[in-house]
This record gives structure tokens, sequence and C-alpha cells, in this order.
């Protein structure tokens, strides 16, 4: 293959591993003109590393981009479809996934010549010159020298890199038990929880990280056989024959071998760009992602592939080095958001260890957000259908899709676990709800929901946000006793309310000044609020009480206290927004003081059948702010002081916060709360697919989930969702004047049927494939279950 000469004719690589070597052997195929030379510190026969794993998809792109190197991995590879996860003593499969690994140094030594065929200069043992001199020599300089690049150092006030190295300790190694599967495990002993990640590469060798938390891995003696330093190349061989005691179930008589093995903390790499004028980061040294779903390597050899393209198709370096990274960056981004999350699922697998095999080994599998319910029931149907007979109330039965299982609630009885939030209108005027409240609450309790919750509904005048209602007089509860009559005539969904008083966040227009814990302001430049005075706090919770108490009358089926988002209440919890030296400010007993004055005034008033939720902001993304601790004796209080359930959000507490945005992303603290405290949780944010919802629930991260914004887009959210996956239960019921639209309607193409047009049908792909050197043939292990 032969292409125009277009950019780049001398091109200099800053490392000769695998992602370094395919893109100098990439982009000399695309033009052989290239002077292209690799510069590698080590020699050609070192070997660091163990196996590496590739998707499908990934190996599409090695097929078409170089059918010669793909042709010489792919004699090597071995292939499975499923993923063993070793828990409590106990083993559950899943399968139908696909994975291809191959051993890091065989895929080094084809790439190697593939390199030397095509006259690729690699000089090995050879350290790189600075890469601002080759920068000079040469037009274009890729910087492929892994996670602790000198060259990303050398430039970082260009490239800006952010560095977070993570709590966990680990350890790469490999064993000669040769597996036959995806394996975790997951085992807890005295000291704590250790678990592995390991996986076959070879007819004789699997690979086996070891990962402990770090107080895990002081506690089991770790930290006293690592205590010196190591060289470059050495093994912490006190810690694998630790291991190796530790894991003995797991190795069955097998060893562990270690290469250069000792432990280190992983660390996410990003930059700020992965460009400065003719010097390019690929690779770890540009991003890293971690190895809890999948290998770096694959990453690199995708980001080889991409910039090798682009040096093709842009006329100069620049072009090329800006398309490499708009064409890249989503989808590195889009993988370490996957990444992070499991990584920080692995990081407190301690709490999920009580949970029941089924449902943690389907916790485990959809930690990432990437794998779901509905992707594993079509990956392997009968693996999903036994977690939800186990995770169906005990019945041993399935009971449909989790998001439609019923759940009571205090006295009440929910028909299914999602959950409308409250969301605000901004159409009140004079904190009357408004035309557009009544048609929005009422198209939402027509669409199915469990429960809906109004809001954001002021307690008194000086806490209300412009636009929204309040409920602080008799004016206002008639009119809310009017608007839930007139719902109730259509549809009998639960209807809850959500009292708030927005203390610094209110713009009271003359109604009164504004009030917070401390006299900090939301917003830099914003009004400067009063530190409510003991007195006046004494008058919130009376206000809260007496909202709560006209929300009763007025027939509210539950109540939910708004502790969150910056508003008075949580801006006494938050060690941010909470400087107070009296009893209501400093350690975190005092800056409950006033939460838990408020829920016990509106727990004297609020029925006792009736649910009371709280809402809480659980971090506040910003340093100092609340931790996953705090979280939690937060949560254990407001358990004690009568809360039946807590909705758990994130943030809105300081302006400026930065939030991981991200599908689900505050689900994690939902079940971090539900573990430590036993309480029913709200998981709450970014959640708008009926996937992620039962992928929430059949995981025991929350008890119900909170659909917000989706539910604008379509008030009848859940209805549909109930037709999309052709469920008709009690969990999901149509009013009966739109009966006729239960079913999804057909699409242009309904009324085609295709013709028989293979003469001897292709088999389905078996479920289960199991490792079998010399074999590779498809296993379904029914005794694994």
């Amino acid at each position: 293959m032969t292409g125009g000469r277009g950019t780049a004719g001398r091109i200099a690589v800053i490392g000769g591993g695998p992602g370094g070597l395919y893109f100098a052997a990439l982009a000399k195929r695309l033009d052989p003109g290239r002077e292209i030379t690799v510069f590698e510190r080590d020699g050609r026969e070192d070997g660091y590393g163990f196996g590496v794993v590739f998707s499908d998809e990934t190996l599409d792109g090695i097929a078409d981009a170089d059918p010669r190197v793909f042709a010489a991995m792919s004699a090597e590879f071995a292939r499975w479809s499923d993923i063993d996860v070793r828990y409590a003593g106990q083993v559950r499969t899943c399968g139908g996934h696909g994975f291809a690994a191959l051993d890091r140094n065989r895929l080094r030594t084809i790439l190697q010549r593939r390199c030397a065929e095509l006259a690729v200069d690699v000089r090995y043992r050879t350290p790189a010159p600075p890469a601002a001199r080759l920068a000079e020599q040469y037009d274009l300089v890729v910087a492929a020298d892994g996670v602790h690049s000198s060259t990303r150092a050398a430039f970082a006030a260009a490239f800006r890199p952010e560095l977070d190295e993570r709590h966990c300790r680990y350890m790469w190694l490999a064993t000669d038990r040769v597996l036959d599967a995806f394996t975790f495990v997951v085992e807890r002993f005295d000291f704590g929880v250790l678990q592995v990640h390991a996986y076959p590469y070879s007819a004789a060798r699997s690979t086996f990280i070891v990962e402990a938390a770090e107080d895990v891995w002081r506690r089991a003696g770790f930290e006293a056989l690592a205590a010196r330093e190591f060289a470059r190349g050495e093994s912490d061989t006190a810690s694998v024959r630790r291991c190796a005691e530790l894991l003995a179930g797991h190795l069955d008589g097998h060893r562990l071998i270690p290469n250069a093995s000792r432990w280190i903390r992983f660390t996410t790499v990003r930059n700020a760009t992965w460009r400065h004028r003719n010097v390019v980061l690929l690779g770890d040294a540009a991003h890293t992602a971690h190895f809890s779903i999948g290998s770096g390597t694959k990453l690199a050899l995708e980001d080889a592939l991409a910039l090798a393209a682009s040096l093709r198709e842009q006329p100069t370096v620049a072009d090329a080095a800006a398309a490499y990274e708009a064409q890249r960056r989503p989808v590195v981004e889009s993988a370490q958001r996957a990444a992070q999350a499991s990584l920080e699922w692995f990081e407190g697998v301690g709490r999920r260890t009580g949970q029941a095999p089924d449902r943690f080994a389907f916790n485990l599998l959809t930690r990432s957000r990437r794998v779901t319910y509905g992707g594993l029931r079509a990956r392997d149907p009968g693996f999903v259908e036994a977690v939800d007979a186990a995770s169906g109330g005990g019945s041993g039965v399935r009971q449909g899709p989790p998001m439609f299982r019923p759940l009571k609630l205090a006295a009440l009885e929910l028909r299914n676990r999602v959950v409308v939030p409250p969301l605000a209108t901004f159409t009140a005027v004079d904190a009357l709800p408004s035309a557009f409240d009544r048609a929005q609450l009422t198209g939402h309790a027509l669409g199915g929901a469990g429960l809906v919750i109004a809001g954001m509904t002021a307690v008194s005048p000086e806490g209300l946000i412009a636009g929204c209602p309040g409920l602080w007089s008799d004016r206002q509860e008639a009119a809310w006793r009017e608007l839930l009559d007139s719902v109730r005539a259509v549809n009998d969904t639960p209807v809850g309310i959500q009292l708030t008083h927005a203390g610094r966040r209110a713009s009271p227009a003359g109604r009164g000044e504004l009030l917070a814990a401390s006299p900090l302001p939301w917003l830099p430049d914003g009004p400067p609020p009063h530190e409510a005075a003991p007195a006046r706090l004494a008058a919130v919770a009376a206000a809260f009480a007496a909202a709560a108490g006209r929300a009763a009358r007025a027939g509210f089926d539950a109540l939910e206290l708004q502790f969150g988002h910056g508003h008075l209440v949580s801006g006494f919890l938050s060690p941010l927004t909470n400087r107070r030296a009296d009893r209501y400010g400093g350690p975190l007993a005092h800056r409950l003081r006033l939460p838990l004055e408020v829920l016990a005034a509106v727990r004297a008033v609020w029925p006792a059948g009736r649910p009371l939720l709280v809402r809480i902001s659980a971090a506040d993304w910003a340093p100092g702010g609340t931790t996953e601790a705090e979280a939690v004796v937060i949560c254990r209080a407001l358990a004690d002081g009568g809360a039946d359930a807590v909705d758990v959000s994130t943030g809105e507490v300081v302006a400026h916060e930065r939030p991981p945005y991200g599908r689900g992303y505050q689900t994690p603290f939902a079940e971090l709360v539900r573990a430590a405290t036993g309480l029913p949780t709200v998981a709450v944010g970014a959640v708008s697919h009926h996937d992620d919802v039962n992928s929430v629930l059949l995981a025991g991260r929350a008890d119900l989930v909170a659909v917000g914004r989706a539910q604008l887009y379509d008030p009848l959210w859940t209805l549909h969702a109930a037709a999309e996956q052709g469920y008709e239960g009690p969990g999901a019921r149509w009013p009966e004047p739109w009966a006729a639209g239960s079913r999804r309607p057909p699409g242009p193409a309904a009324d085609r049927v295709a013709p028989r047009l293979r003469l001897v049908p292709e088999p389905d792909p078996p479920v289960h494939r199991r490792w079998r050197p010399g074999q590779d043939r498809p296993d379904r292990s029914e005794e694994q279950r």
C-alpha cells in the first residue's frame, strides 16, 4: 500500500513499545519514502509486561490497517468469551463477551519484525535525545515514552498534564496456571479484601494482577515487605511469595511469575492538549485508563492508527496533529470515564462484599456503566435471568425488569422504582403553583412513575427562588390541594412535594434578607448573605414544620426536605460554606445541628405512614468539601432522626465546583449510603435510559432511581420504557383512555418480511467459550453455576 508523500518526511519516535513501533510501521507503510527513526532505551530482546487484551473493534482496525501484522497476532491469540467472578467461595460465569489476548513481548516482536521489513530505523539501547533537540531536527516527534513520559515533563507548560495517583496498590504478575476465562477474584481475609484481575494470554501463561486498598495492603504486611528501594527491573519477591500464599486456592498449585513486579499505584494521566508545535503525545504519555477495563496497549495502537492516517489525510503536520487529537480525544475521554468508574468501584469493593454472589457478580460486571442490564441480557440471557430470580425478593421467580418491581416506603406502596424528582418550572406567580405546574404534574402522574415529587417549594418568603411556588400561607395550601385533586381525578400515582429554604441562593426580591450559615455569597460578585442567628434558625425549623403540616393537609403522599444543593440547610452541612464558631459550626456533629432540628420539627407533624425523604449533596466536588465518610455520618444521623429514605445527590454547594459529569456519575454515592447505613436510597443525576435504571437497581446500588430531564423530554418515559421492554405487568399501568397506545407503534418497515437467502444458516455463536490451548472450542461450563 502506498500513497502521496503528504506531511512529515522525517519522523522521530521516542519509545519502542507496541504503540511507537506500530505507528512507525503504519507511517512507513503509507509512505515508504519517509525517514522514520525509533529511539528505544532497552534492548531488542528485553521484555517487560505480560498479556494484553484487545476488543473486536480494535482488531478490525488492525486487520484493515496492516493485514500482515493482524495475521501474525491472530496466530498467537488466546480467545474466549466468558468472565468468571470468584467470590464468597463461589463462581458466577457470564458469557458472550469476546476477548483476544497475547503476550505483550510477542506483540512487540511482531511489530519489531514488521518495522524491519519496512526499513524503519529502530535504534535499541539508545536513549532518545531531548525532545526539544529532536523537534529541531525532524518534521514530527512522536512521544510514545510511557506513563512517566520525559517528553511530557519537558513541555509540561504546553501539555498541562494532570496526574491523578489513585489509592489502591497493585502488582503485575503472571502465573503458569492457564486460565480459561477472564477471571475476577474478590476474597476477604482478616485484614481486608484482596482482588485479582486475571486472564490467559498464551498456551502457557496468564496475567495475574493483585490489587488491594492502601489500608488493606498495610494490614496484610506488604508495606514491611516492600520497604526498600528496588533496582530497575527488580521484583519484590517477598511480596510475590506472600501473594502466592494468600491466593494459593486460586493458583491450583501453580506459580506466580514476576517480571519487574513491585507494588505501585495507578496514575490516571490526562493532558489539556496532546500536541505542541511538532511534538505529539501517544499512548500512556497522553492518557491512561485503569487496567480493569482493558489494556493501555489497545489505546496506544488505536492512537497510532489515527495519527498515521491523519498524516496521510492532512496537508501539514500541524493539521495532522490537530486531526489526530480531535479524532482520538472523545474516544479516550469516554474510555477514561468508564475506567474511572471501574477503578473507583474496585477502590470501594470492600463495602460491597456483603452482597449475595449473583448480585455481586452483576454489580462487578456493570461497574463501568458501559456494560448494562440490557447488554448482559443480549450477551448471556441465562446469567441475567439467574440474577433476576435470585434478587426477586427471595421468591426465586423473575418478576420482570427490576424497575417495575414494587417497593413499600414507610406505609406507601409504590408500583415501581422510578421517581420523577422535583423539576422546577419557574412559572409560579406570587409563589402559587401555576397552570404549567398543574399540567406538568398531571402529565408526569399519568406517565407511569412510581412517585412524582413537586418542587422546589419554599417554606418562607425569604427562602423563595423567583418563579418557584411556596407553602407558607392558607392561599398556597388551598392551591396545592386543588391541584392535587385535579391530578387524582385522572390518576392515582403518589405525589410528593419538596420543601426548601434556598438560603443564599434565594431571590427574595424585597421579601426579606438573604440567610446563610456564614456570610459567603453564592457567586463571588453576588450579594453577601447574613449569617443566620440562632433565633432565626429556630424560626426556619418552625417554618419547615408549618409547611410540612400544610403539605399533609393538602394531601401529599410523600415529603422531601431539600438539605442539599447549596440551599440553607445544605450550607450548614458543608465545611466549605459553614465557617461559624458557635454550636452550629465547626465539627460535623455541630454542623448537623440545624438539619436535625429541622428534621425533628417536621417529623413531629408529618404523618408516620407517609414517606419522609431527605435530599443531600454527598460531595461538594471541591477541595475541602464533604467527604464520603462525612456523607455516611450525615445519613446515619438522618436515619436516626426519622428519615425514611435519602435522595443522594451531589454538588451545587459552591460555585467553583468541578463535578465529573457523565452517565450515572452520582450513583456510587447512593450505593455508598445504602451499603453503610441500610437506609433506602434514591439514585439521581444523569440517568436517562431504562437500561441504566435496571442496572442500578439489580446491582443493589439504590432502591429507587430518579429520572429528571428525560421526563421533560418524554413525560410518558416510564410507560414507554415498559413498552420498549415488552413489559405489561402491574408495575406499568397505562391510563385506560390511552390503553390502545400501550405498545410501540410499527415503524415504516414493519410490514416487510425478509426472504430466506441462505441455503445453510450460520449457527449462532456460542454464549460460553473457554480458552482451550490447542482446541479453542466452545464450552458451556454449566458446572460453574
